[in-house]
């Protein structure tokens, strides 16, 4: 591989590019974060990629939960759409590792090869090198696990059974987690995003696996998910559903965000 280490390409633009203002702001966002009780911790969350001052609390809604898998989590599979460099299929990285301001996160490559006979997984950097829906979420994860590698694919063009399909071989046990990141509407008027958005939950707790990309930038991670979910008996909840006109922007053209944690019951739980 001719690059070894993806550097972080979006400091200073989707969060701060300084290591001690970017973890002041993610244990801000945490500490803030409501409590949310469930019996079994999540095996997957759906978080937003917008910057933080946009969509970081709403992440930080689905991040809180996990730190009580700090030592137990070991790979995060991280599922984003692709935003610069259009792909057919699900992008992977030849490198070995990814970077943020506060380290290197290092890949598994070994769950990454074991993808390699997919005609839908293809060796591609170019998808990864500028792309902020998977590098925004690597802060909140260094901030709330220990040690663990990351499985990052970047999504294009893909049906929900090719994303099912690779979330299998990679489904693992407990020390496992999947993250799938996606926004919500994009730039509708307050009030017409909040009913389009409202829909679009329903639908993920309904485990629909039809969402369009007018829904939802990652829909098709999103679907791949819920159809990988409905197999595996997970129940969706809704942690928080919120877009920009609520945090941080005007209220004339609006991006929808909402957090969802998808949990194990003690029907199918392993």
């Amino acid at each position: 591989m001719s690059i070894s280490i993806r550097p972080a390409a979006v400091g200073g633009l989707f969060y701060p590019a300084q290591a001690t203002r970017l973890l002041d702001q993610v244990q801000h966002f945490l500490g803030q974060a409501q409590p949310h009780q469930q019996a079994h911790p999540p095996k997957a969350i759906i978080v937003p990629h917008a910057g933080y001052i946009y969509s970081g609390a709403i992440a930080a809604s689905a991040y809180a939960l996990l730190r009580p898998l700090r030592d137990k989590i070991r790979r995060v599979v991280l599922l984003g759409p692709v935003h610069h460099v259009p792909i057919g299929g699900l992008a992977a990285p030849g490198v070995a590792a990814f970077a943020s301001p506060l380290g290197e996160v290092q890949l598994d490559r070994a769950a990454l090869a074991s993808l390699a006979d997919l005609p839908q997984v293809v060796m591609d950097d170019r998808c990864h090198a500028r792309e902020h829906s998977l590098e925004v979420h690597l802060p909140f994860l260094q901030s709330v696990l220990k040690e663990f590698k990351l499985v990052p694919l970047a999504v294009g063009d893909a049906s929900a059974a090719e994303v099912a399909e690779v979330l299998e071989r990679l489904w693992g046990g407990d020390e496992t987690l999947i993250v799938v990141s996606s926004d919500l509407s994009h730039y509708l008027p307050y009030p017409a995003a909040q009913q389009l958005d409202a829909t679009t939950a329903q639908a993920v707790l309904d485990l629909r696996t039809d969402l369009s990309h007018q829904q939802a930038c990652g829909a098709t991670s999103m679907n791949g998910l819920l159809l990988a979910a409905r197999h595996h008996g997970l129940k969706p909840a809704l942690l928080d559903l919120r877009n920009s006109g609520d945090t941080a922007g005007d209220k004339s053209r609006v991006v929808g965000y909402a957090a969802f944690a998808l949990y194990e019951n003690d029907v199918h739980a392993h």
